[in-house]
C-alpha cells in the first residue's frame, strides 16, 4: 500500500515538473518577444484533392533578425526544429483550410503555401500572425529578392 502510494506520488510529480518545465521553456522562446502561433505541414502532399490534416504540427514561430524560428510546441528542445531564411520564402499562395484541416488547425488560421530552398511547407497561422509575416517577408532590406504572391 505504502509503495503504490509511493510510486503514485512520483508519477504525479513527474507529470507536474513536466508541464512546468513545457511552460516554462515556452516562456523563454517567447520572452524576446516576436512570436506567433503557427502550425507548419513540411513538404505536403502536392495534389490539390488531398484535404486532409495530416503532416500538421502545432509550434510556436519567432522572429530573429532575418529569419523565422520555429518550435515545436510539444517538444523539450531548446533550438528550432526549423528556421526559414526570409531571402529564402516564396509565398505560393493564399488559402483558407480545407476538409479535415479545419480541424487539425486552430479556428481563425489561413494557411501559406510556401517554397524555402525548394521544398515546399504550408505555414497556419491566424490572419494578425499573417499580416505580420507578410510584412515582415516585404520589408527586406533593399537589394535581397522578396517574393510575395
Amino acid at each position: 500500500m505504502v509503495l503504490a502510494l509511493l510510486v503514485g506520488g512520483v508519477v504525479v510529480a513527474l507529470v507536474v515538473v513536466g508541464l512546468f518545465v513545457f511552460g516554462l521553456r515556452r516562456r523563454l522562446i517567447q520572452r524576446s518577444g516576436g512570436t506567433f502561433d503557427c502550425s507548419l505541414r513540411w513538404d505536403p502532399p502536392a495534389s490539390e484533392s488531398e484535404t486532409s490534416g495530416k503532416g500538421w504540427v502545432y509550434g510556436v514561430a519567432r522572429y530573429n533578425g532575418d529569419r523565422v524560428e520555429w518550435f515545436r510546441v510539444f517538444s523539450y528542445a531548446p533550438r528550432p526544429r526549423r528556421v526559414l531564411e526570409r531571402a529564402s520564402i516564396e509565398v505560393l499562395e493564399r488559402r483558407t483550410p480545407k476538409g479535415e484541416e479545419e480541424l487539425a488547425l486552430l479556428s481563425d488560421a489561413v494557411v501559406l503555401a510556401c517554397r524555402h530552398d525548394g521544398t515546399r511547407l504550408e505555414l497556419a497561422m491566424s490572419e494578425d500572425a499573417l499580416t505580420g509575416f507578410l510584412a515582415w517577408l516585404e520589408a527586406a532590406p533593399p537589394g535581397q529578392r522578396v517574393n510575395v504572391a
